[in-house]
């Protein structure tokens, strides 16, 4: 019975990950621009008794084989991208994308990370930065003395400064986008930084080349879904429940086969 234990810590240990996959998706569900991830489950290595379409005697073949799984492992989270709502806020220098791309920011140590969330502010320059005061790429600077911003779906940045009746361009948002957008690295403060896997940023113009148009006055909501979330946890805590039962149950099992070679 030792096989069915650690087969079964191994449905345990997959069970956990949902779970907290599950937690941390729920726990972002008022994250600006958060996706959701599901965890990828794949099979162990089988223990082969018998080989399908072995010789079962001089004659005759196997028709099935005799084959033993060994548990499951998570080979991967990977996140969900489907467009979030888009929730209005009425501040001008908030913006949502909706449809492919991210915004570019400036990390500290000089580094290029990427962003769905599009919840900008002004710096003591008048420089467009993030909450985290991280600067958006290119460097877009409004006038300190600007009385309206107006934001196109293309991108434009335009301000109106007194004195003149027209909006003067200021600066173009540009966004970009990956090959495998899965395969981004997720750095924590709603950042995430290209990786072998995602390939290279392509960069350009909103609604260019496939890219999706910027909102203003909008944010992107959390793509995390509370009733599927909330049925999934169901499911993986009754899952995970009848493991730790057949755990016991392997364990009650060896305490009778050792008692019995006891007295024997």
């Amino acid at each position: 019975m030792l096989p069915a234990l650690s087969t079964t810590a191994t449905g345990l240990s997959a069970e956990q990950v949902e779970i907290d996959s599950i937690s941390n998706n729920l726990a972002n569900l008022n994250t600006v621009g958060f996706k959701k991830s599901d965890p990828v489950f794949e099979t162990l290595a089988y223990q082969q008794h018998i080989q399908p379409g072995a010789s079962s005697s001089g004659n005759t073949l196997y028709p099935s084989g005799y084959d033993m799984g060994t548990g499951v492992r998570v080979a991967a989270t990977v996140p969900v991208l489907t467009q979030g709502n888009l929730k209005q806020t009425n501040e001008p220098l908030d913006m949502a994308i909706q449809g492919a791309g991210y915004f570019q920011v400036l990390q500290p140590n000089g580094q290029i990370a990427y962003t769905r969330d599009g919840a900008f502010q002004l710096d003591q320059n008048g420089h467009l930065v993030t909450a985290d005061g991280y600067q958006v790429l290119p460097n877009i600077t409004i006038p300190p003395n600007a009385t309206s911003v107006t934001i196109g779906q293309d991108g434009t940045i335009s301000a109106t400064t007194p004195g003149s009746s027209n909006a003067a361009v200021v600066g173009q948002i540009q966004l970009a986008n990956f090959v495998n957008p899965q395969g981004l690295q997720p750095i924590g403060n709603n950042l995430f930084l290209q990786t072998n896997s995602s390939g290279a940023a392509i960069t350009g113009n909103p609604q260019a080349n496939g890219l999706g148009s910027v909102n203003q006055n909008f944010l992107e909501q959390s793509n995390t879904s509370v009733v599927d979330s909330m049925v999934n946890l169901i499911a993986a805590e009754r899952a995970y429940q009848l493991g730790t039962n057949a755990a016991s149950a392997a364990g009650r099992t060896l305490s009778e086969l050792s008692a019995m070679a006891a007295s024997a």
